[in-house]
């Protein structure tokens, strides 16, 4: 009775620290995605740097609470998201206290580009989903074992699908082609490497009593 109890114990705190991590993560990610940087010779979007977490996040997510739980996690992340963007635009367009004197800062750095955000948004959805089906199909009809297989093969799949919907949408008919391609494929390999990086944290989290 007190194994079970622990386990149950266990197994809440662990969906509470995925679940938080996600979308912790997703906020920094479109937030970092208004900026587009050099990292290692590659030009991506600043939301790279840390948005490829949140694939082997969304994995943990899934084995703790399930695949009812995984999708639920995936759209509210994507509703917070929408929601902080309006937020933000509804502070841009406040009109400054004088006593604080010029904020305009705030609104050349936090002021959401629509486009991108909506961009993010979409296939950050459209992945995460393909995600979770691709993991469920795994571990339901292939095998539980390798759980380290499981996710490089759901993250395999979802990536390339994340990173061409958001680099067409939110770049396409603006950067040439050439430079959507490498932002492309510069997205593409950092989320693999990123992905080869948290492999290992799968293990770190109790399943859920049919992992479904």
């Amino acid at each position: 009775m007190r194994d079970q109890r622990e386990k149950s114990v266990a197994a809440t705190r662990a969906g509470v620290i995925v679940t938080a991590s996600y979308i912790a993560a997703q906020i920094l990610a479109d937030i970092g995605s208004l900026k587009i940087v050099l990292l290692f010779g590659l030009v991506v979007d600043a939301g790279t740097l840390v948005y490829p977490l949140t694939f082997t996040l969304r994995d943990l997510v899934h084995k703790v609470i399930g695949r009812q739980g995984a999708r639920l996690l995936v759209v509210l992340a994507g509703v917070i998201n929408l929601i902080m963007a309006a937020y933000f635009t509804l502070i841009a367009r406040l009109p400054y206290a004088p006593a604080a004197g010029p904020q305009a800062n705030f609104d050349a750095v936090l002021a959401p580009v629509w486009r991108i955000v909506v961009a993010s948004i979409i296939a950050e959805v459209a992945s995460e989903l393909l995600d979770t089906e691709v993991y469920h199909i795994w571990v339901t009809r292939v095998t539980q074992r390798l759980q380290w297989l499981r996710v490089l093969v759901s993250n395999g799949v979802s990536v390339p699908l994340d990173s061409v919907v958001f680099v067409v949408l939110a770049f396409g008919g603006v950067f040439p082609l050439p430079a959507v391609v490498s932002i492309i494929v510069a997205n593409i390999l950092l989320k693999y490497a990123a992905t080869l990086l948290s492999l290992p944290l799968i293990y770190f989290v109790p399943a859920a009593p049919d992992e479904s």
